[in-house]
């Protein structure tokens, strides 16, 4: 696998896009994207579980079940949730603009909005601007897409790699957002990845959604999960590879470079966590099974008071213990060892459940970096699990509420 630095989904074959102001936004921020494959792709998806879902996330869900997805439209500035049968018809509208535009038909296109709950769209601005976007579409949209789709974010997340597959290069690309309202099961994101690998549809919902648990499902800011989480793939073939599918030796390969791009998204996000001042990694070893080391370390990378001890650089490594204690996963937490570290250091604080004499102004000046890994050995198993965050700030609260201003 190769990383393919400062390229975006565009720089995948076959794949169009845009991102313009239309309006939405009254900052004059970029508000409105357009992704386009010139050639029909297959895609998977992973859609928010909160019983309460967008119209965006509805409309989706229904289109997603064709045989083939050919375009994108997201807007960023309202969420079109909460809007009742008002918000559906916007959302449906906002895709047969799309479907008008580019002469294909609905079903083939999804859409995608995030921003503030219960508020209409002006659709007034918003079909205007989607048929600006759709005469925009470019080799080179990329950036102003992944631009497009911000909201409190503080920088643009995107990500592309090359991997060789029978003989032949195949891309995968992604951009996301995501800043608060993030917690696992999908949080309030956006991430849309683009390929251009030939494979079976069956495969790759079986593998993208594989890789969604390891990735979208361990980030955490403030523990709320929002109404428009989405992330999409769409892969049109482009790359002429032998067709991947069940039996293919190639899989492997494959499920690394997506989990890597996704992974390295979710950690964006994370990063970019509302008013964070530093981002936290959980690496948790030796658990009993695959499933209770993640239930361990999203509930470690989860808890506010971990993440308010690590705003505060203090090694209060009881509130670590204390949310291992309230995961819902079963194991003998008497064992258990915790470092914190960072990436050229670490230190022990708890050997087999007790806390140890250490020197606190070493751990502080761990604790006083950028990024904080939090390792924890369960000494119970062969299974591992790691999980994203960010502090717990002044400045999140500022934000959030200050969200409607």
């Amino acid at each position: 696998m190769k990383i393919l630095p400062n390229k975006t989904i565009t720089d995948v074959s076959g794949f169009l896009a845009s991102g313009i102001h239309s309006g939405i936004r009254k900052s004059g921020k970029k508000d409105l994207a357009v992704i386009y494959s010139e050639k029909e792709a297959i895609a998977a998806a992973a859609l928010t579980t909160n019983k309460v879902k967008a119209a965006p996330v509805l409309v989706t869900m229904q289109n997603l079940k064709s045989e083939s997805i050919q375009a994108i439209v997201v807007n960023s500035g309202v969420a079109n949730a909460c809007t009742g049968a008002k918000g559906i018809e916007n959302a449906k509208q906002m895709v047969e603009q799309v479907a008008d535009c580019l002469h294909i038909s609905n079903e083939k296109v999804l859409v995608s909005s995030t921003g503030l709950i219960g508020t209409q769209l002006p659709m007034e601005k918003v079909l205007p601007g989607i048929e600006k976007a759709c005469s925009k579409l470019s080799h080179n949209g990329g950036k102003d897409a992944a631009e497009a789709i911000l909201t409190t974010d503080t920088f643009k997340k995107t990500i592309a790699v090359e991997v060789e597959l029978g003989g032949k290069p195949v891309t995968i690309s992604g951009i996301a957002k995501g800043s608060g309202m993030i917690h696992p099961n999908m949080a309030t994101m956006l991430s849309f990845i683009m390929t251009n690998v030939k494979m079976s549809k069956s495969l790759l919902n079986q593998l993208f959604k594989e890789s969604v648990v390891d990735s979208y499902n361990m980030i955490s800011v403030d523990g709320d999960s929002s109404t428009n989480d989405m992330a999409i793939i769409l892969a049109n073939g482009m790359a002429e590879n032998p067709l991947l599918d069940e039996n293919s030796e190639d899989i492997s390969k494959f499920k690394e470079a997506l989990d890597f791009v996704n992974k390295e998204l979710a950690k964006m996000i994370a990063k970019d966590g509302e008013g964070a001042s530093k981002w936290m990694e959980v690496s948790l070893y030796h658990a009993p099974s695959k499933e209770s080391a993640r239930v361990f370390a999203r509930s470690v990378v989860s808890s506010n008071l971990v993440k308010a001890a690590i705003f505060g650089s203090d090694a209060n490594w009881g509130r670590i213990m204390c949310a291992l204690g309230y995961a819902d996963a079963d194991c003998d937490l008497s064992k258990v060892d915790i470092f914190f570290g960072n990436k050229e250091d670490k230190i022990q604080v708890v050997k087999n459940g007790i806390g140890l004499l250490f020197d606190e102004n070493k751990v502080k000046e761990i604790l006083d970096q950028s990024f904080v890994n939090i390792i924890i050995d369960l000494k119970s198993g062969e299974y591992q699990a790691k999980a994203w965050g960010c502090d717990l700030t002044y400045e999140y609260v500022k934000i959030s509420g200050n969200y409607r201003k």
